[in-house]
């Protein structure tokens, strides 16, 4: 997830068809890079069934499939994203970006009024 900033991520609810945060985005750029669910799934530190339902359920949540699979085999299988898929994964980017250097001023104030403690959780 390397264009998450840690201070700030955008997580959008489509009502109860889902929802599209960072973690599905980077799902989608990980089979974009790979052409395996199962490969991006391990990039991110997810089980492939993990992966599998995530696909899964950003295909039925948008009314085109993102991500278009065969099946593995003696040939292996893969997987890519649908033209669907490209657009949402770089509007959804371009949501996040623009987010975020729209409230970098606040974010730094905000920031700025934080105790110095060391990070623990």
């Amino acid at each position: 997830m390397a264009n998450l900033h840690p201070e700030f991520f955008i997580r959008l609810y489509f009502s109860e068809s889902g929802m599209m945060g960072p973690g599905k985005a980077s799902l989608l750029e990980g089979i974009e890079r790979t052409g395996s669910i199962s490969a991006a799934g391990r990039e991110l530190g997810m089980s492939y069934k993990r992966a599998w339902m995530l696909v899964e359920a950003m295909n039925a949540m948008f009314r085109e499939p993102l991500v278009s699979s065969t099946r593995g085999g003696p040939g292996g299988g893969g997987a890519a994203l649908t033209e669907a898929g490209e657009q949402v994964l770089a509007l959804f980017r371009q949501i996040e970006a623009t987010a975020v250097a729209a409230n970098a001023a606040p974010l730094a104030e905000l920031k700025g009024l934080l105790t110095d403690m060391p990070e623990r959780k």
